[in-house]
């Protein structure tokens, strides 16, 4: 099920694609498929990526995948530093609570796989807000999901953010999703990085 949250989340994703006019999105860490589903809904898209590593998701995914999604879906088994799901000439790449999930140690490998190797025009991220995690009842020493590897607060997760834009060429803009509180934010902190050069070099077929 969906909570309230999850689909306020999708719902700002889905506000972001759009203003974007992106036809050919990567959903990365697809998971069960929320987001995927309603892209692969949307008329406009002519192409859907999504990457997963679980076999067992992507399975139950596929059985969701109307027909009429046809030949505009493909779902890659694969973790995101894996050669196997570099795509890259895509209008953009999302990554909807997925970095959270991602051992530290990874992050620098997945930046450079999404940011360097598919390089994406639009790259729009969201990861729980830890700021916020007082006002959920969330106690100092646990975190919201005990899969989560990590959670950011505002301060920690624009470091990130700006590292990563100044890196690989991309502006950045940070939002809050959901309702916000005038000191901790929002539950959801959402990054959207817009790369300001033309991907240099030649690009993979689709």
């Amino acid at each position: 099920m969906i909570t309230a949250l999850h689909a306020e989340r999708l719902a700002a994703v889905e506000a972001v694609l759009a203003e974007a006019g992106a036809r050919r999105v990567l959903d990365l860490g697809c998971g069960d498929g929320a987001l995927l589903l309603r892209l692969a809904a949307r008329p406009e898209m002519t192409r859907v990526v999504g990457v997963e590593p679980a076999a067992a998701r992507l399975a139950a995914l596929r059985r969701q995948l109307p027909d009429a999604a046809g030949g505009r879906v493909e779902l890659i088994e694969a973790a995101l530093t894996d050669p196997a799901a570099v795509r890259t000439g895509f209008d953009a790449a999302v990554m909807v609570e997925t970095l959270e999930h991602l051992p530290p140690a990874r992050l620098g490998a997945v930046e450079r796989a999404v940011f360097g190797a598919m390089a994406p025009a639009l790259v729009v991220v969201t990861t729980p807000n830890a700021d916020f995690n007082e006002l959920l009842g969330v106690p100092d020493h646990r975190r919201r999901h005990p899969d989560h590897r990590f959670e950011w607060g505002r301060a920690r997760f624009a470091r990130w953010v700006e590292g990563v834009a100044a890196r690989h060429g991309y502006g950045a803009e940070r939002r809050d999703v959901a309702a916000t509180h005038p000191q901790l934010g929002g539950p959801t902190q959402m990054a959207v990085f817009t790369r300001r050069c033309p991907r240099q070099g030649p690009r993979e077929p689709l």
